[in-house]
Protein backbone atom coordinates (compact mmCIF):
# COMPACT_ATOMS: atom_id res chain seq x y z
CA UNK A 1 0.00 0.00 0.00
CA UNK A 2 1.44 3.41 -0.74
CA UNK A 3 1.72 5.35 2.34
CA UNK A 4 1.71 9.66 2.19
CA UNK A 5 2.58 12.13 4.43
CA UNK A 6 -0.71 13.92 5.20
CA UNK A 7 0.77 16.16 8.03
CA UNK A 8 -1.38 19.23 8.70
CA UNK A 9 -4.34 17.95 5.74
CA UNK A 10 -7.98 17.32 6.66
CA UNK A 11 -10.42 15.51 5.49
CA UNK A 12 -14.57 15.42 6.08
CA UNK A 13 -15.68 11.77 6.18
CA UNK A 14 -19.64 11.29 5.58
CA UNK A 15 -21.04 8.08 6.74
CA UNK A 16 -17.85 7.59 8.68
CA UNK A 17 -19.10 5.57 11.99
CA UNK A 18 -18.52 2.37 10.31
CA UNK A 19 -17.53 0.14 7.10
CA UNK A 20 -16.18 1.98 4.03
CA UNK A 21 -16.18 5.11 5.82
CA UNK A 22 -14.70 4.61 9.10
CA UNK A 23 -12.13 2.32 7.06
CA UNK A 24 -11.10 5.66 5.23
CA UNK A 25 -11.04 7.66 8.42
CA UNK A 26 -9.09 5.49 10.24
CA UNK A 27 -6.67 5.37 7.07
CA UNK A 28 -5.92 9.10 6.78
CA UNK A 29 -5.63 9.67 10.11
CA UNK A 30 -2.96 6.74 10.20
CA UNK A 31 -1.37 9.14 7.47
CA UNK A 32 -1.41 12.58 10.10
CA UNK A 33 -4.35 13.70 8.73
CA UNK A 34 -7.37 15.50 11.07
CA UNK A 35 -10.39 13.95 9.95
CA UNK A 36 -14.35 15.21 10.90
CA UNK A 37 -16.72 11.82 10.96
CA UNK A 38 -19.70 12.52 10.40
CA UNK A 39 -22.60 10.32 11.58
CA UNK A 40 -26.24 10.80 11.96
CA UNK A 41 -26.81 12.64 15.79
CA UNK A 42 -28.78 9.69 17.10
CA UNK A 43 -25.96 7.36 16.22
CA UNK A 44 -23.77 6.15 18.90
CA UNK A 45 -21.45 4.87 16.61
CA UNK A 46 -20.27 8.25 15.41
CA UNK A 47 -18.12 9.37 18.92
CA UNK A 48 -17.34 5.70 19.36
CA UNK A 49 -15.46 6.11 15.84
CA UNK A 50 -13.84 9.06 16.96
CA UNK A 51 -12.58 8.32 20.08
CA UNK A 52 -11.09 4.86 18.52
CA UNK A 53 -9.01 7.31 15.84
CA UNK A 54 -8.07 9.44 18.62
CA UNK A 55 -6.95 6.22 21.05
CA UNK A 56 -5.01 4.83 17.96
CA UNK A 57 -2.62 8.18 18.22
CA UNK A 58 -4.72 10.09 15.61
CA UNK A 59 -6.55 13.61 15.03
CA UNK A 60 -10.31 13.50 14.65
CA UNK A 61 -13.62 15.27 15.44
CA UNK A 62 -16.87 14.50 15.53
CA UNK A 63 -19.20 16.08 12.63
CA UNK A 64 -23.17 14.81 13.30
CA UNK A 65 -25.71 15.48 10.79
CA UNK A 66 -27.95 14.23 8.09
CA UNK A 67 -26.67 14.48 4.66
CA UNK A 68 -30.48 13.79 3.28
CA UNK A 69 -31.89 16.90 5.29
CA UNK A 70 -30.96 20.15 3.35
CA UNK A 71 -30.41 22.60 6.31
CA UNK A 72 -28.79 20.65 8.44
CA UNK A 73 -25.99 18.67 5.48
CA UNK A 74 -25.18 22.54 5.18
CA UNK A 75 -24.94 23.23 8.84
CA UNK A 76 -22.57 20.18 8.97
CA UNK A 77 -20.28 20.92 6.36
CA UNK A 78 -20.00 24.76 7.21
CA UNK A 79 -18.94 23.35 11.15
CA UNK A 80 -16.62 20.84 10.50
CA UNK A 81 -14.78 23.15 8.12
CA UNK A 82 -14.62 25.49 10.88
CA UNK A 83 -13.50 23.43 13.44
CA UNK A 84 -10.93 21.93 10.96
CA UNK A 85 -9.78 25.14 10.09
CA UNK A 86 -9.70 23.85 5.85
CA UNK A 87 -10.66 20.89 4.33
CA UNK A 88 -8.11 19.07 1.84
CA UNK A 89 -10.64 15.83 1.00
CA UNK A 90 -14.59 15.69 0.91
CA UNK A 91 -14.99 11.78 1.02
CA UNK A 92 -18.86 11.62 0.53
CA UNK A 93 -19.54 8.41 1.56
CA UNK A 94 -23.06 8.24 3.44
CA UNK A 95 -25.63 6.73 1.57
CA UNK A 96 -28.50 3.79 2.48
CA UNK A 97 -30.06 0.74 0.55
CA UNK A 98 -33.27 1.72 2.34
CA UNK A 99 -34.29 -2.00 2.85
CA UNK A 100 -32.85 -4.89 5.09
CA UNK A 101 -33.37 -7.50 2.11
CA UNK A 102 -33.03 -6.64 -2.05
CA UNK A 103 -36.07 -5.82 -3.81
CA UNK A 104 -35.82 -7.77 -7.15
CA UNK A 105 -36.44 -5.71 -10.45
CA UNK A 106 -40.25 -7.31 -11.67
CA UNK A 107 -40.99 -6.29 -7.67
CA UNK A 108 -42.03 -3.07 -8.66
CA UNK A 109 -44.87 -2.68 -5.80
CA UNK A 110 -42.32 -2.91 -3.18
CA UNK A 111 -40.53 0.72 -4.75
CA UNK A 112 -42.67 3.27 -2.81
CA UNK A 113 -42.57 6.98 -2.93
CA UNK A 114 -41.08 6.59 0.51
CA UNK A 115 -38.41 4.80 -0.86
CA UNK A 116 -37.31 6.77 -3.49
CA UNK A 117 -37.59 9.99 -1.60
CA UNK A 118 -34.99 8.68 0.90
CA UNK A 119 -32.54 7.03 -1.19
CA UNK A 120 -32.62 10.51 -3.68
CA UNK A 121 -32.37 12.52 -0.72
CA UNK A 122 -29.23 10.74 0.98
CA UNK A 123 -27.66 8.67 -1.88
CA UNK A 124 -27.92 11.46 -4.59
CA UNK A 125 -28.91 15.36 -3.05
CA UNK A 126 -26.49 14.14 -0.23
CA UNK A 127 -23.59 14.10 -2.63
CA UNK A 128 -24.13 17.17 -3.90
CA UNK A 129 -25.41 19.39 -0.75
CA UNK A 130 -21.98 18.42 0.85
CA UNK A 131 -20.17 19.34 -2.57
CA UNK A 132 -21.77 22.65 -2.91
CA UNK A 133 -21.18 23.18 0.89
CA UNK A 134 -17.56 22.63 1.26
CA UNK A 135 -16.71 24.11 -2.47
CA UNK A 136 -15.44 27.61 -0.79
CA UNK A 137 -12.95 25.73 1.39
CA UNK A 138 -11.98 23.02 -1.16
CA UNK A 139 -11.03 25.52 -3.49
CA UNK A 140 -8.53 27.74 -1.07
CA UNK A 141 -7.14 24.46 -0.55
CA UNK A 142 -7.03 23.15 -3.98
CA UNK A 143 -8.52 19.65 -2.65
CA UNK A 144 -10.53 17.14 -3.95
CA UNK A 145 -13.97 15.16 -3.58
CA UNK A 146 -14.22 11.64 -3.37
CA UNK A 147 -17.84 10.17 -3.95
CA UNK A 148 -19.51 6.69 -3.16
CA UNK A 149 -20.88 5.52 -6.10
CA UNK A 150 -21.34 1.39 -6.66
CA UNK A 151 -21.09 -0.95 -9.47
CA UNK A 152 -25.35 -0.92 -8.92
CA UNK A 153 -24.96 2.78 -10.70
CA UNK A 154 -22.92 1.24 -13.43
CA UNK A 155 -25.70 -1.29 -14.69
CA UNK A 156 -25.62 -4.01 -12.35
CA UNK A 157 -28.80 -5.14 -10.21
CA UNK A 158 -28.16 -3.55 -6.63
CA UNK A 159 -30.24 -3.76 -3.17
CA UNK A 160 -33.20 -2.18 -5.64
CA UNK A 161 -33.71 -0.34 -8.81
CA UNK A 162 -34.19 3.14 -7.14
CA UNK A 163 -30.69 2.72 -5.30
CA UNK A 164 -29.16 1.63 -8.82
CA UNK A 165 -30.68 4.72 -9.92
CA UNK A 166 -29.53 7.12 -6.84
CA UNK A 167 -25.82 5.32 -7.96
CA UNK A 168 -25.63 5.86 -11.22
CA UNK A 169 -26.77 9.54 -10.20
CA UNK A 170 -23.69 9.49 -8.41
CA UNK A 171 -21.22 8.64 -11.57
CA UNK A 172 -22.91 11.51 -13.77
CA UNK A 173 -23.03 13.83 -10.74
CA UNK A 174 -19.42 13.18 -9.97
CA UNK A 175 -18.47 14.01 -13.98
CA UNK A 176 -20.59 17.16 -13.70
CA UNK A 177 -19.13 18.54 -10.52
CA UNK A 178 -15.43 17.75 -11.66
CA UNK A 179 -16.59 20.44 -14.45
CA UNK A 180 -17.68 22.61 -12.19
CA UNK A 181 -15.22 22.48 -9.41
CA UNK A 182 -12.24 22.53 -12.21
CA UNK A 183 -9.05 23.49 -12.12
CA UNK A 184 -9.15 23.86 -7.99
CA UNK A 185 -10.67 20.77 -7.15
CA UNK A 186 -10.65 17.06 -8.39
CA UNK A 187 -13.54 15.71 -8.21
CA UNK A 188 -13.82 11.58 -8.58
CA UNK A 189 -15.78 8.43 -7.24
CA UNK A 190 -15.60 4.95 -6.41
CA UNK A 191 -17.87 1.78 -7.31
CA UNK A 192 -17.73 -0.94 -4.48
CA UNK A 193 -18.64 -4.34 -5.54
CA UNK A 194 -19.62 -6.59 -2.70
CA UNK A 195 -18.28 -5.14 0.25
CA UNK A 196 -18.03 -7.06 3.77
CA UNK A 197 -19.11 -4.08 5.83
CA UNK A 198 -22.16 -3.74 8.13
CA UNK A 199 -24.90 -2.57 5.94
CA UNK A 200 -28.78 -2.80 6.14
CA UNK A 201 -29.30 -5.61 3.46
CA UNK A 202 -29.07 -8.89 4.91
CA UNK A 203 -27.44 -10.77 2.29
CA UNK A 204 -27.69 -14.84 2.45
CA UNK A 205 -24.52 -16.88 2.54
CA UNK A 206 -25.31 -18.38 -0.60
CA UNK A 207 -25.56 -15.13 -1.91
CA UNK A 208 -21.94 -13.69 -0.55
CA UNK A 209 -20.91 -16.72 -1.73
CA UNK A 210 -21.92 -16.30 -5.18
CA UNK A 211 -19.96 -12.81 -4.82
CA UNK A 212 -16.62 -14.65 -3.98
CA UNK A 213 -17.13 -17.51 -7.19
CA UNK A 214 -18.10 -14.67 -10.08
CA UNK A 215 -15.09 -12.43 -8.55
CA UNK A 216 -11.66 -12.74 -10.49
CA UNK A 217 -10.02 -12.61 -7.38
CA UNK A 218 -12.43 -14.86 -5.62
CA UNK A 219 -13.07 -12.97 -2.15
CA UNK A 220 -15.48 -10.15 -1.23
CA UNK A 221 -14.02 -6.37 -1.14
CA UNK A 222 -13.14 -5.41 2.24
CA UNK A 223 -13.70 -1.57 3.40
CA UNK A 224 -9.92 -1.37 3.49
CA UNK A 225 -9.77 -2.11 -0.43
CA UNK A 226 -12.27 0.97 -0.82
CA UNK A 227 -10.26 3.19 1.88
CA UNK A 228 -6.79 2.60 -0.12
CA UNK A 229 -8.62 3.99 -3.47
CA UNK A 230 -10.13 6.74 -1.98
CA UNK A 231 -6.74 7.80 -0.14
CA UNK A 232 -4.73 7.57 -3.64
CA UNK A 233 -7.45 9.62 -5.39
CA UNK A 234 -7.97 11.97 -2.43
CA UNK A 235 -3.91 12.63 -2.06
CA UNK A 236 -2.65 11.07 -5.34
CA UNK A 237 -3.51 10.88 -8.98
CA UNK A 238 -3.45 14.42 -9.29
CA UNK A 239 -4.17 14.18 -13.40
CA UNK A 240 -7.33 12.50 -12.49
CA UNK A 241 -10.72 14.12 -12.50
CA UNK A 242 -14.63 12.74 -13.20
CA UNK A 243 -13.65 9.22 -13.05
CA UNK A 244 -15.36 6.44 -11.41
CA UNK A 245 -13.10 3.41 -10.72
CA UNK A 246 -14.28 0.29 -9.72
CA UNK A 247 -13.72 -1.97 -6.98
CA UNK A 248 -14.85 -5.11 -7.13
CA UNK A 249 -11.99 -7.69 -7.79
CA UNK A 250 -13.37 -8.33 -10.73
CA UNK A 251 -17.05 -9.07 -9.76
CA UNK A 252 -18.34 -7.03 -12.91
CA UNK A 253 -16.45 -9.04 -15.51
Amino acid sequence: MISYDLAGKTALVTGGASGIGFATAKMLAGFGATVAVNHLPDDPRGPEAVDKLIDAGGKAIGAPGNVGEADDAERMVLQAVKDLGRLDLLVSNAGTPGTRRRIAPPELDLITEELWSLLLATNLLGVFRCAKAAAPALKAAHGAIVNTASIAGLGRAGSSLAYSATKAGVVSLTQNLARALAPEVRVNAIAPGAVDSSWMVEWTNEERQQSIERALLKRRCQPEDLAEVIVFLGFGAAMVTGQTITVDGGLTL
